[in-house]
């Protein structure tokens, strides 16, 4: 049973699209062209926030950092959290044209370097040649890379500019007991195969006339 939500932005416009029942918004939004932002898709990172209008939703999840106890009485949701029980609408404050951006695309790439260097920081170099066509991205953009072997995924910023043959670096932070930290300390080899997503993220420089303060952590990026 599908359920037709209305996505009202900023600008004015309002796109309209199908949601299965118990679908998440997000994917939803995604599988019909619309590329709301989005940078965690854990419910973390509050880029993606909106507020519901009208309708019902659940929630797997909701984290009191991002969504306080009052944004929740105000209906305010992250777009990849609510599962849709019925019509809908969601308003978001931003305009339409930041869903236009190009949707991340499915890649692959080979392990052509594994270094250390430090006890909890390694380099991860990829060479997606195969994709036939350079991989653009913006700094502060990042790419979900897939651990070999399981389901999991992680994201890891971008540590190099684009390269038309597509080689591609990672600065990783190694964490006790992570899934990807794991592969990389234990399994991984040169040769390797390794799946990403990319690129993600709307996190990255506009043309602004003001001072800006960037604070990094992890690794830096």
């Amino acid at each position: 049973m599908n359920h037709k939500v209305a996505l009202s932005f900023a600008d004015g416009k309002t796109l309209f699209l199908p949601v299965g029942h118990d679908d998440l918004l997000l994917d939803a939004a995604l599988r019909h062209g619309i590329n709301l932002p989005l940078d965690c898709r854990e419910g973390v990172c509050g880029t993606c926030m909106g507020r519901c209008e009208a309708g019902s939703y659940s929630l797997d999840y909701a984290d009191e950092d991002t969504l306080s106890a009052a944004d929740l009485e105000q209906r305010k949701v992250l777009a990849c959290q609510p599962r849709v029980r019925s019509d809908a609408a969601f308003y978001f404050d931003f305009a339409s044209t930041l869903c236009h951006a190009a949707a991340a695309q499915a890649h692959s790439g080979v392990v052509r370097e594994l270094r250390l260097l430090s006890e909890d920081t390694a380099l991860l170099r990829l060479d997606a040649g195969a994709a036939g066509r350079q991989l653009d991205f913006l700094p502060g953009q990042y790419a979900r890379l897939q651990v070999p072997g399981s389901d999991c995924r992680r994201a890891y910023s971008f540590a190099n500019r684009p390269k038309p043959q597509n080689h591609l670096q990672f600065l990783i932070r190694l964490l006790p007991g992570g899934a990807m930290s794991d592969y990389l300390r234990q399994g991984c080899r040169v040769g390797d195969e390794i799946r990403f997503e990319a690129p993600l993220g709307t996190f990255y420089l506009r043309q602004v006339e003001r001072p800006l303060l960037l604070v990094a952590g992890g690794t830096g990026l």
